[in-house]
């Protein structure tokens, strides 16, 4: 058997590429998807501040590309916001506070849209969460997962926003966090009607454990394609990938 484990990568057919932004910057991005058929959902990742160290392979989004087109059938898209460097490269552009960001969330969405994808989901951790609330309301996609949202640069108004679309808003809250705590996520986001509050004990900011990477990845899937909750801690090994005794 093989333990889903830090380090695991599972099959996937992964695919570097471009994302071209309509203000003309270049993003890096990675799509990891099942090796066959349709995948059930796509996740678009926004990651953590770049100017205090998030990219495209912070550790939770490189684990669910590691791990959820193999074991839950889901998508992946990844990539470096503008002026953001990983060890998949650099993309064009300077960090911009969240302003020109727009565009590269907006880049992100039509790609998914022109691949025909379904069932596509915003999944932001940190600032991420920010981009996904300040510009994912009117997009065509399903909703927004929000990773440890600290409601620094989204106001009430954007917030409230959400109200008026057909989405599904779904928070995902360590109990232990550095910016918003349960219990003040709760009073910030009262102005939304239909948001889902999901609190995760003994979490962190930073989501730091298999533990915590584990409650999180379900809680993606529970919410994109509950189908394939909950994940498995281990399985047959794949073809190519030894087993763990």
């Amino acid at each position: 058997m093989l333990e889903i484990r830090s380090g695991v990568e599972l099959p996937a057919k992964r695919t570097p590429f471009i994302l071209h932004t309509d203000d003309g910057q270049q993003l890096v991005a990675e799509f990891a998807q099942p090796l066959e058929g349709e995948p059930e959902a796509t996740l678009i990742c926004l990651h953590p501040l770049p100017t205090h160290g998030g990219f495209m392979d912070s550790h939770v989004m490189r684990k669910a590309a590691n791990r959820l087109p193999f074991l839950a059938n889901i998508a992946v898209l990844r990539f470096n916001t503008r002026g953001t460097e990983s060890p998949q490269g650099k993309s064009t552009g300077a960090f911009d506070g969240g302003v020109g960001e727009a565009h590269d969330l907006a880049a992100a969405v039509d790609w998914a849209v022109a691949q025909g994808l379904k069932n596509i989901w915003l999944l932001g951790w940190s600032f991420g969460t920010e981009l996904t609330l300040k510009y994912g309301w009117d997009k065509p996609v399903r909703g927004g997962i929000l990773l440890a949202p600290p409601l620094h640069r989204t106001s009430a108004q954007e917030l409230e926003r959400w109200n008026h679309v057909p989405k599904r808003l779904v928070a995902i809250i360590p109990e232990h966090d550095d910016y918003l705590k349960p219990e003040e996520a709760a009073v910030a986001f009262s102005v939304v009607n239909r948001l889902e509050q999901v609190n995760v004990a003994e979490g962190k900011h930073l989501w730091v454990g298999e533990d915590q990477v584990r409650k999180v990845l379900n809680e993606i899937v529970r919410v994109v394609n509950p189908a394939a909750y909950p994940l498995p801690n281990e399985i047959e090994a794949p073809s190519g990938i030894p087993s763990v005794a």
